[in-house]
């Protein structure tokens, strides 16, 4: 027999949500203590809906809710403090994170850590867009036990160089090289210590970090293709009719 248990005011935010039944919402929701957790949100597509305009992407909330089994009930919500969302093209950057916490975390699984850096990453978006993605995809491959290594090469134990080149091997790390090769993925020691340290304002190593990362998430992503890849694959092709009109971003 399942047990309900009651949540209160619990720091959270709304990864999605989709039509339910005639009037309701299904919230894929993002929580400080609790992980993922799927809520219906009862009557909120009506017209005297009790939270109608407050269930927002990307918005800072305090939720609480009923649970029995995998599914719960929205009971209230509080919305703590005044905040903007990331708007145009990193709009479409923030929707990239939601995905990388939809495709990664199991449901009910608790990741303070991931949430914290989530919290960063969609403050700071509108500011540092690529440092903020990059920085939150390394903070989530060591909350899942898939962590870089940055501060020693990968086959003789020895510290980084700055001013030396490195393959990041999957699975394995840095190896040295004489030079960058047009095959694989290269990197100055510079940039791994710039990601080591969460410091990436140079657009180089913005560049060199950012093929990294997305080698390294591809190894737990699988074959299913992310949907805002596409989105942006689409934009691409419109852009061959339309020229300018492909949002630059950060996405991996």
């Amino acid at each position: 027999m399942s047990t309900r248990s009651k949540v209160a005011l619990e720091p959270a935010f709304i990864l999605h949500h989709y039509p339910y039944r005639d009037s309701s919402l299904l919230l894929e929701v993002f929580a400080r203590g609790y992980g993922r957790v799927g809520l219906v949100a009862r009557g909120a597509r009506s017209a005297r809906a009790r939270w109608r305009g407050q269930l927002e992407n990307f918005r800072p909330l305090l939720l609480s809710w009923s649970l029995r089994g995998e599914l719960g009930t929205l009971t209230g919500l509080e919305v703590p403090v005044t905040s903007g969302v990331p708007a145009g093209r990193r709009l479409l950057s923030a929707y990239y994170l939601n995905e990388l916490i939809l495709r990664l975390l199991a449901r009910h699984d608790p990741h303070p850590e991931v949430f914290d850096a989530y919290a960063e990453a969609i403050r700071d978006i509108d500011v540092a867009e690529e440092p903020a993605l990059r920085i939150f995809e390394k903070r989530l491959l060591q909350a899942l036990g898939y962590g870089l290594l940055l501060v020693h090469e990968a086959d003789s134990g020895l510290p980084i160089e700055n001013d030396a080149w490195y393959e990041y091997l999957p699975e394995r790390g840095p190896v040295r090289r004489a030079q960058a090769g047009k095959q694989g993925i290269f990197l100055r020691g510079s940039s791994l210590t710039a990601l080591q340290r969460e410091q990436l304002a140079d657009p180089a190593c913005c560049r060199e970090v950012k093929r990294l990362m997305r080698a390294a998430l591809s190894l737990y992503l699988g074959s299913r293709p992310l949907k805002t890849r596409e989105v942006l694959r689409q934009l691409a092709t419109l852009s061959d009719r339309e020229p300018d009109t492909v949002p630059r971003t950060g996405i991996n």
